[in-house]
């Protein structure tokens, strides 16, 4: 049998309180009640409470040292103080002291047990009402994701995804989650399907037909804005997820507001060397590779990937015609992120400023190779707290909050997201075969072509050839290469760890997010 909810109520007019005292006894709580500020406090280091109803005005102790009182002792334990008195300093003083909730008397039965079930029955409430929600929405994913769909129906189905997603961890219901995952990896076999039937026709659209893609990225969401007379700051967090976005969005709500938040496509690979270049030259890689022989890098090739990102922005502003002061920032350390808070200021002098965090990616591969990282995020939703977290003590958040001080645009990107990989496919192929574990590009490779999309002609994909006969795969939903020689050791290192190269809404559906200052 499960115990009732413990409630404390201290009055010094408890007597006139009769009617209010019964009415909750009758729904189920127990009640105990004393007359006086002291005997509260004696009372919660006797007993255990959930909840605690504390009249402000009582002779002797008032009700606001005994909320200190109360507090020190039991932090956690929710107070809800009751007063006549509606000075707004009272007021001030009682929420800074973390009540629960602030009712003014004459209190009504409905307004008590109103605030009651907000603290004590909320989170089963919610619980509650959140499965009702999703049930219904369940049925009207599930046929939008069985039917043939362009990217726009897409995008508006992983920003659904993403909210329940949130929604139901919050709620704490296990069982609904469980219905959740397998609708998300059904939504994801058929967005994988979507991309290997439509990718190459995408990429060959022109002008602003088609999604927003990587190497339109800059000329469609970013160019637009430089018609403005506020200058744009455009800050690409490399790796970041949708659903991390939504985890900082709650922290940049104080200071922004969000004109926009929208989806766009990835280019296969969903890698930075790929992706990034990408954003930065308004080029596809073979294009690249074309108008900058000696800038591009191949998978084999030694040193750096993206070296040359300032150059290539300075060429795509040129060919759009932009003869603007601009600045591009990389920030790959604390140091060089302290050097950005510090530069703010002089940025608002140029019309453009390029910002590229790293932190993510960084963090990504750090937690496949270092087990206590790796326990810090351990699924989606450690996830995303350890970078709501990071983002609240960082850099870029300071940065945000001095860029917010004066009239500005800002587009919050990235080049691409990650999944957790799962299930191992085996692939064979020579020595020079890529490392990535998302996709692999080589000569003479084996594989189950049901398994993967094949590019057998990198050119059809924009993508550059190394070999006449280079071909490149890409892995699907939460699949990851493994070679047959080394299976048990790709399988165990690598399986439940986040990786990106291949195709999924994770991977390929990035945040593309504009705000404007609130100030």
């Amino acid at each position: 049998m499960a115990t009732k909810p413990r409630i404390l109520w201290a009055d010094d007019e408890i007597d006139l309180l009769k009617p209010h005292v019964l009415f909750l006894e009758g729904k189920g709580y127990e009640m105990v009640t004393v007359s006086s500020g002291r005997d509260a406090i004696e009372q919660v280091k006797q007993q255990e409470f959930d909840l605690v109803f504390l009249d402000e005005n009582m002779p002797g102790i008032s009700g606001l040292d005994a909320l200190a009182s109360i507090k020190q002792d039991k932090p956690n334990l929710p107070v809800i103080m009751i007063t006549k008195n509606e000075e707004e300093h009272i007021m001030e003083e009682a929420i800074g002291s973390k009540i629960a909730d602030y009712l003014i008397k004459p209190v009504n039965p409905n307004q008590i047990l109103l605030s009651v079930k907000k603290n004590l029955d909320e989170k089963r409430l919610v619980t509650q009402r959140t499965t009702q929600s999703y049930q219904k929405e369940f049925m009207q994913i599930g046929m939008a994701v069985s039917e043939k769909m362009a990217f726009p129906e897409w995008k508006e189905v992983y920003k659904k995804l993403v909210f329940w997603e949130i929604e139901l961890n919050e709620s704490g219901e296990d069982g609904m989650k469980e219905v959740f995952e397998t609708q998300k990896a059904d939504a994801n076999r058929n967005f994988c399907r979507y991309v290997s039937d439509n990718y190459l026709g995408m990429l060959k659209t022109t002008g602003d037909e088609g999604p927003v893609m990587s190497h339109n990225l800059f000329r469609r969401a970013i160019n637009p804005l430089l018609d403005g007379d506020l200058p744009v700051f455009m800050i690409l967090v490399d790796n970041l997820r949708f659903d991390q976005w939504r985890a900082i969005s709650e922290t940049l709500q104080n200071q922004f507001r969000v004109d926009q938040e929208d989806l766009y496509l990835s280019i296969l690979p969903t890698t930075t060397q790929y992706c990034r270049n990408a954003i930065f030259s308004g080029l596809l890689p073979s294009e690249i590779e074309k108008r900058f022989p000696g800038k591009w890098s191949n998978d084999e090739d030694e040193g750096g990937k993206n070296m040359f990102e300032k150059d290539f922005l300075e060429d795509m502003l040129k060919r759009l015609r932009r003869d603007i002061k601009f600045s591009y920032h990389k920030i790959t350390n604390l140091d060089a992120g302290k050097a950005l808070v510090n530069n703010v200021p002089n940025m608002f002098q140029n019309k453009l400023n390029v910002l590229v965090y790293n932190f993510v990616d960084n963090f990504s591969h750090a937690r496949t190779d270092i087990h206590v990282v790796r326990e810090l995020a351990e699924d989606e939703t450690a996830y995303r707290n350890v970078m709501a977290t990071w983002f609240k003590h960082s850099a870029l958040w300071e940065a945000l909050q001095r860029i917010a001080e004066k009239p500005c645009r800002v587009v919050i990107t990235t080049d691409h997201g990650s999944i957790r990989v799962k299930d191992p496919i085996k692939i064979v192929g020579d020595k020079n075969v890529n490392t990535n574990l998302r996709y692999k590009q080589g000569k003479s490779l084996t594989y189950n072509p049901k398994e993967v999309m094949e590019v057998k002609k990198p050119m059809d994909a924009f993508l550059p050839t190394l070999h006449m006969s280079s071909s490149f795969v890409f892995a699907r939903e939460n699949d990851f290469f493994a070679y047959p020689n080394n299976y048990n050791y790709y399988v165990n290192h690598y399986r439940n760890t986040f990786q990106h190269g291949g195709i999924s809404l994770e991977e390929m559906c990035c945040p593309l997010i504009t705000l404007s200052p609130k100030s």
